[in-house]
């Protein structure tokens, strides 16, 4: 996977001076070549993915950095002014939002606009069952990309935009969008398969960003909230231990970023411990793998932990 990395400190008033000079008429300019900012991982992905040949993709969040906390320097802020397309997801990186707001010149993408986010407080079948009415469910939760599908929906809204940007590859980057989805559906009829006969329905974690996976008829409980900087009450700990005897369970997972969150409790009831992944960043030991191997990794870690046949 190809991701341009940050530039070096000369380059960044170049950079800033030649954002304003990236459109002609709605089309790129074909000297510079195309470029695409995106804001973390699985958003890099899923436009790396549909770009193919004909643009670049920057990395907003490098590995190992947690997305939540990001922070922009001047050297991205300028990659964000100067692409032609930035993708990014409103509430989930306040300081890119921020630099979207202030610095993008050419097109902003939010995810949140075309993946159909879920309110934080509803499940999936909630969600479903309450589609259409047009009320306020609150709050939502970001981690769309545990759904496959919903990331081929933004693979798709990328490609839209790409073909607006670059009409002489449009049909390059619909083929790839299309290739995408393929992939994408390939991957969601394997966790419908391999979630579909196990012993177990429920998966303890660090924090909720897995909520999405509750498509495939699992129940998601966790230590803490949507943000992984919270700490644990005593009261939720408490609810989880009882829920872990109820329901037999064995494996507590924790997190490449957070991996000491669950071990206190893991250690109090003699369970083991096992790594899922949210894959909002890639890490030092996961910069080799892509966003499709780290959701079989995790399809492999949850049938092992819940019995699956």
């Amino acid at each position: 996977m190809r991701f341009s990395k940050a530039l070096p400190a000369a380059a960044v008033l170049a950079l800033t001076v030649s954002a304003c000079a990236a459109f002609d008429d709605g089309g790129a300019d074909a000297d510079d070549g195309v470029t695409v900012a995106a804001a973390f991982y699985p958003l890099a992905f899923a436009a790396d993915r549909v770009a193919g040949e004909h643009a670049d993709v920057e990395l907003l969040t490098q590995p190992g950095k947690e997305p939540h906390d990001l922070e922009l320097d001047i050297n991205a802020t300028a990659e964000v002014a100067a692409a032609d397309l930035v993708v990014f997801e409103r509430d989930f990186q306040p300081a890119v939002d921020d630099a979207v707001e202030q610095n993008a010149e050419g097109v902003a993408l939010d995810a949140a606009d075309v993946v159909d986010l879920v309110a934080a407080e509803e499940s999936l079948e909630e969600h479903d069952e309450h589609e259409g009415e047009g009320h306020d469910h609150g709050d939502t939760d970001p981690h769309f990309w545990q759904d496959p599908l919903r990331v081929a929906d933004l693979g798709d809204a990328v490609a839209d935009e790409l073909a607006e940007i670059d009409p002489d590859h449009a049909d390059d980057y619909r083929a790839n969008a299309s290739d995408l989805r393929g992939d994408l559906e390939a991957l969601d009829d394997q966790y419908v398969a391999g979630l579909a006969d196990c012993e177990r329905d429920t998966l303890v974690v660090s924090h909720d960003a897995f909520g999405y996976l509750e498509k495939y008829d699992v129940h998601i409980a966790s230590l803490v909230g949507l943000s992984p900087d919270a700490e644990p009450t005593a009261a939720v700990i408490g609810e989880l231990q009882e829920l872990i005897d109820e329901d037999g369970i064995t494996t507590v997972f924790s997190e490449p970023l957070e991996p000491d969150l669950v071990q206190a409790l893991a250690g109090d009831l003699g369970l083991r411990t096992a790594t899922l992944d949210p894959i909002e960043g890639l890490t030092d030991s996961t910069e080799g793998e892509d966003y499709l191997s780290l959701m079989q990794q995790n399809l492999d870690a949850i049938r092992e932990a819940n019995g699956c046949r």
